[in-house]
């Protein structure tokens, strides 16, 4: 059996309580939240299991806090963006972009989130649950004020939002830092592609957001 280290009695650097949610990131984007023991976090940090407590309460306290801390970055970087324009086809692009852009940058957030915020233990379960529907229904809301404006030729202005989100959950599955587009080029084309699937007429299409990096990339 493997000896472990424990780290903060070893001349080497300590583990941090940043190491260990690292650690716990990794594993939950990659094995899930149920399928990741604590004991598998510590082997990943040389430490013995119970060392973990030092710079954590629970795994599923971590949970909480990636799940949580997400969510509030992605409504922040939402509504900064959202608030600096208004007209509807420049928010609607910038509201893409920083969400494309926020799954590109943050693949590991992403996935836990989007796998795994059901695990979650109550009242925080129920509290993701409310911040997800309020970013959906304003992101929604974005769509159904250019349909009103005349600038959207949209039929379902909830259908076209579940869809634009969902293509941009989907690019923290295969995007990779290194390949033939950057974050950023990906998130641009991401939000024309949203401008399209709702119809945006395209004399409104003419000027470029440039929407900030997610909060967590700052």
């Amino acid at each position: 059996m493997t000896d472990y280290i424990d780290k903060r009695s070893a001349s080497g650097p300590s583990v941090t309580r940043a190491d260990v949610f690292d650690a716990a990131l990794t594993l939950f984007a990659e094995r899930g939240y149920h399928g990741t023991s604590l004991k598998q976090v510590a082997e990943r940090l040389s430490i013995r299991t119970p060392s973990l407590y030092n710079h954590m309460e629970s795994k599923s306290s971590l949970l909480r806090e990636i799940v949580l801390g997400t969510l509030d970055r992605v409504v922040a970087d939402f509504d900064q963006v959202i608030a600096e324009v208004d007209d509807p086809v420049e928010r609607l692009r910038a509201a893409t972009e920083v969400y494309a852009l926020h799954h590109a940058t943050h693949p590991r957030e992403a996935l836990v989130v989007n796998q795994d915020s059901a695990s979650l233990d109550e009242p925080e379960h129920t509290s993701a649950q409310q911040i997800r529907r309020d970013h959906e229904r304003a992101f929604r809301q974005i769509i159904t004020d250019g349909q009103e404006a005349g600038v959207f030729v949209v039929e379902t202005p909830k259908l076209a939002s579940f869809a634009i989100r969902e293509m941009c959950v989907s690019i923290a599955r295969w995007f990779h830092e290194g390949g033939e587009l950057t974050a950023e080029e990906v998130a641009r084309q991401y939000s024309e592609y949203a401008l399209s699937m709702v119809g945006a007429k395209q004399a409104s299409r003419t000027r470029r957001s440039r929407a900030p990096k997610p909060a967590a990339a700052r």
